[in-house]
């Protein structure tokens, strides 16, 4: 009876000291794998991008046994447990094999059953450091029979596959297919499998150590291929075979959480032309003129983002800079919004002259004075042409008509939210584009001029619910400012018949160059679609001997042509309260022609206005202008000619305090050093204009 209570002990304590951790059953482990990657697909369900968010272990979706392909699931098989189908989760043949020859350096496997693997995995504990003593062994014996008791054989195979360690960070079979072979697990091949099952036993093993033991398990008398196998396998990444990277800068924005699945509204097709003509383009300007490079093409008719190229690297010395979503000046790209803004309000007409002639501007903070881009002047021109030739004279002219304060707030409808100040901040300078906005905006305003006015956002992916349009400029109005920048012959004094911006077919198109060359835009449309490309470089030094018609404008033309290939673009029905008319004006200022006007504004003859109908005002000197008195000529040859314009028959000039005569009569003065005041009074006294001037 002692000898028995003994026995009895004796059980309970090995029984103690060898009772297995509780392990999870097959849906606890399905429920809490997460992978380390997110996901990006387009419109039609293709997988367009990547990214990895989880960093603490390299791991995909998990991986139904049905999705690996049978020759290397067998073969790992083979190798790790062949007889895993028919033992309960030990298999006692190998473990005796294993205790008597424990020291033969030729065995290629252990004892060590799937089941039993699987069970170390789901509580490491079984396979910790140290952990080889016979109770701990028993432990894992005990483990993998309570394992196999509940978990079908096909369960504890689908999850080995995926919990297994492969290479460095990659864990499970999804992982080590698209990091080692560049292939979905459906796509491995037995070889590929004989690699892997050579790899687990020690996965930082060199390729020749890999090489060695597929061969000795494919149990094959040719083994020649294996080691250009194994070198290629623990080569470079191949995850791109699989990944095609097509947009780094959105996936980074989209893809915040493991596991993510995000179906945005772009399709791969676009979004690759796109890129391809980006990146042929910046080839060919050099990294020496601009590195950097974005591109966002839009649907007219719902809003949704076909592509979104936010850089493609090359040159580039800031690749991780979002460009479609960055901000940086706009330059003239924000003028149609202003002359939109003008006809809508009918100060002004296609067919209205403007003054493109110098002009100085007193400011809070000094004297603005416009320049065009070619430092030239054409003197007076038609809207039309100012707008479609992108002169900033005649733009600052018809912000002074229009005010500074609506025209920002109009910008702001219109999405541009980098405008958080009011209209003084920006002043004068606004209708050069001196606000800083971002691509995708400029593609969400563009796209409202040629949805007749009506803005939205912009929507990226499929699960955002669609907004309703929003009326921010006249469908009239939006129309006569598309026309206008559609016409290759209103644009031709600046731009010539030929350039990048003239498409077989209707578009509208303006370009942008910000502030010291840094910005370079190319934003337009047709009937279908909206493309706006920026180019530049993203850390904001200026480019190089680039133009408005060489930066952006010849991948603006690419892409458009591409997405038209198989229907050309056509002009959109005018809105019924536009009209046609024609249109001659005087002294030859432009050619007659045709021009569309809003109801009620039509002429037929655009003459300048008789100087009786315009305000009086100081054309010479003008304000802030300094004058430096040479001492080689004489005193007398240095006098400074004043200049009035308008009905001032019956005005008087003060210089200071003395009265110079009429102002209908050239006077000729001769100031003193100082700064001085020069005042244009009426008959009741009242200063109607006055300069400041300096004399040196």
């Amino acid at each position: 009876m002692a000898l028995v209570g003994v026995l009895a002990v004796t059980g309970g304590t090995l029984d103690y000291a060898t009772r297995p951790p509780a392990l999870p059953d097959y849906a606890q482990v399905r429920s809490r794998w997460h992978p380390s990657e997110s996901w990006l697909y387009d419109r039609h369900g293709r997988l367009i991008d990547s990214a990895r968010v989880d960093f603490a272990a390299r791991r995909l979706a998990w991986t139904p046994l049905a999705a690996v392909a049978p020759p290397a699931r067998d073969a790992i098989v083979a190798a790790e447990d062949h007889r895993f189908r028919d033992h309960g989760g030990v298999d006692w043949l190998a473990l005796g094999a294993a205790a008597r020859h424990r020291l033969d350096p030729r065995k290629v496997r252990g004892a060590s059953t799937l089941s039993m693997q699987l069970a170390a995995f789901l509580s490491p504990g079984l396979a910790r450091p140290g952990a080889r003593g016979w109770l701990d062994k028993l432990r894992q014996l005990r483990a993998a029979r309570a394992l196999e008791s509940r978990w079908s054989k096909d369960q504890i195979l689908e999850a080995y596959l995926n919990l297994a360690g492969y290479r460095g960070e990659a864990q499970g079979i999804g992982a080590a297919a698209l990091g080692l072979f560049g292939k979905t697990p459906a796509s491995l091949t037995r070889d590929d499998g004989l690699l892997l099952a050579a790899l687990l036993p020690d996965p930082r093993a060199d390729a020749a150590t890999i090489a060695r033991r597929a061969c000795a398990l494919a149990a094959t008398r040719d083994c020649t291929r294996f080691p250009a196998l194994a070198a290629a396998m623990l080569g470079p990444a191949r995850s791109l075979a699989l990944d095609p990277g097509l947009a780094p800068h959105l996936a980074d924005r989209l893809l915040t959480k493991a596991g993510l699945r995000v179906t945005t509204t772009l399709d791969a097709d676009i979004q690759r032309f796109a890129a391809a003509a980006l990146r042929r383009q910046l080839l060919g300007l050099g990294g020496t003129r601009a590195r950097d490079g974005a591109v966002v093409v839009v649907d007219n008719a719902s809003g949704e983002v076909l592509a979104y190229v936010g850089g493609i690297g090359g040159a580039s010395t800031a690749p991780a800079v979002d460009n479609a979503n960055a901000y940086r000046q706009a330059g003239s790209t924000l003028k149609p919004f202003l002359y939109a803004l003008g006809i809508e309000r009918r100060y002004l007409t296609a067919a209205s002259i403007l003054d493109d002639s110098p002009v100085q501007l007193d400011t809070a903070s000094g004297l603005y004075v416009p320049q065009n881009y070619d430092r030239g002047f054409k003197g007076p021109v038609s809207a039309r042409t100012a707008l479609a030739g992108s002169l900033n004279v005649p733009a600052v002219r018809t912000l002074l008509l229009v005010g500074v304060e609506p025209f920002r707030d109009r910008l702001w409808d219109l999405g541009y939210r980098g405008l958080v100040e009011d209209g003084s901040y920006y002043g004068f300078s606004l209708a050069l584009g001196s606000a800083e906005v971002t691509l995708l905006e400029q593609a969400a305003a563009y796209r409202a001029l040629a949805d007749h006015g009506r803005w939205r956002p912009l929507r990226v992916t499929r699960d955002q619910s669609a907004t309703s349009p929003r009326a921010i400029v006249s469908p009239a109005a939006a129309w006569i400012v598309a026309d206008i920048i559609a016409d290759p012959n209103a644009r031709a004094a600046t731009f010539g018949l030929d350039s990048a911006l003239r498409l077989p077919f209707w578009a509208a198109v303006k370009t942008g160059t910000s502030k010291a060359m840094r910005d370079n835009w190319c934003v337009g449309f047709s009937n279908r679609f909206t493309v706006a490309v920026w180019v530049g470089n993203a850390e904001g030094d200026p480019m190089r001997a680039v133009s408005g018609t060489s930066g952006a404008a010849p991948v603006w033309r690419d892409v458009m042509l591409a997405l038209h290939a198989r229907s050309p673009g056509r002009e959109p029905a005018a809105p019924a309260d536009v009209v046609a008319s024609p249109v001659a004006f005087a002294d030859h200022i432009e050619e007659p022609r045709r021009d569309y006007f809003l109801r009620g504004t039509a002429q037929r003859l655009i003459a300048a206005a008789p100087a009786e109908s315009r305000r009086p005002r100081i054309t010479n000197p003008v304000s802030g202008s300094v004058y430096a008195l040479d001492p080689d000529i004489p005193i007398d040859r240095q006098r400074l000619s004043i200049g009035v314009s308008g009905a001032a028959m019956a005005h008087r000039i003060m210089l200071d305090r003395r009265d110079i005569g009429q102002a209908d009569r050239p006077a000729l003065i001769l100031p003193g050093p100082g700064a001085h005041r020069l005042r244009l009074v009426d008959l009741a006294g009242r200063v109607v204009d006055q300069v400041m001037f300096t004399v040196r």
